[in-house]
């Protein structure tokens, strides 16, 4: 077999993978989740706020929350803006969420969309009528120009997975500039 004839072959092995790989990929988005769907429970007072952006969840994520009694939230906002920070500021805010529904709420997990966003959520139940704090730091350590974070909870409500935000745009030297700066990368 000619070195022409083996390196088409293997061209066209590879690209059949590479479409198998993608459908498949494709298949795994539709049937776990990953697209985003409106928020019915997590809503936000503020007439100028969205309420929550909500998301199926994937995996083994919220298979806790699945199985609990479900209860309704409301959060006082589902965005903060910490404005202009420097960069290297380590900054903190705090979204107050309130169980609105007659069952415990359990926030089974809060996860940052990055190493730099960490959020501290209640670990224990939040009976019915009463409100707790969610802290979510973020680290500005690298960071330049327009920054979006979000932090994901997974809790006992419908939908199971919620979606917060947060805000910044990052001062930064002008030697100090990572590449993906404009894009607010992680």
């Amino acid at each position: 077999m000619s070195n022409g004839l083996k390196i088409g072959l293997l061209v066209v092995i590879a690209g059949a993978l590479g479409f198998l790989g993608y459908s498949q990929l494709k298949q795994k988005d539709n049937t776990l989740g990953g697209e985003m769907i409106p928020a019915t429970e997590a809503t936000s007072p503020d007439q100028g706020q969205p309420a929550a952006t909500a998301v199926k969840p994937s995996g083994d994520v919220g298979k806790a929350s699945q199985e609990r009694a479900k209860t309704t939230m409301t959060l006082d906002k589902t965005i903060h803006d910490f404005g202009t920070i420097n960069q290297g500021d380590q900054v903190e805010c705090v979204f107050k969420v309130s169980n609105t529904g007659n069952e415990p709420l359990v926030i089974e997990n809060a996860k940052g969309s990055c190493g730099c966003t960490v959020p501290d959520y209640p670990k224990d139940p939040i009976a019915p009528g009463q409100t707790r704090d969610i802290k979510v730091k973020f680290n500005s350590a690298g960071k330049a120009n327009n920054q979006q974070k979000t932090v994901t909870l997974t809790a006992n409500t419908e939908p199971l997975q919620t979606v917060l935000t947060i805000k910044a745009f990052v001062n930064a030297p002008e030697g100090n500039k990572p590449k993906d700066a404009v894009k607010g990368g992680h």
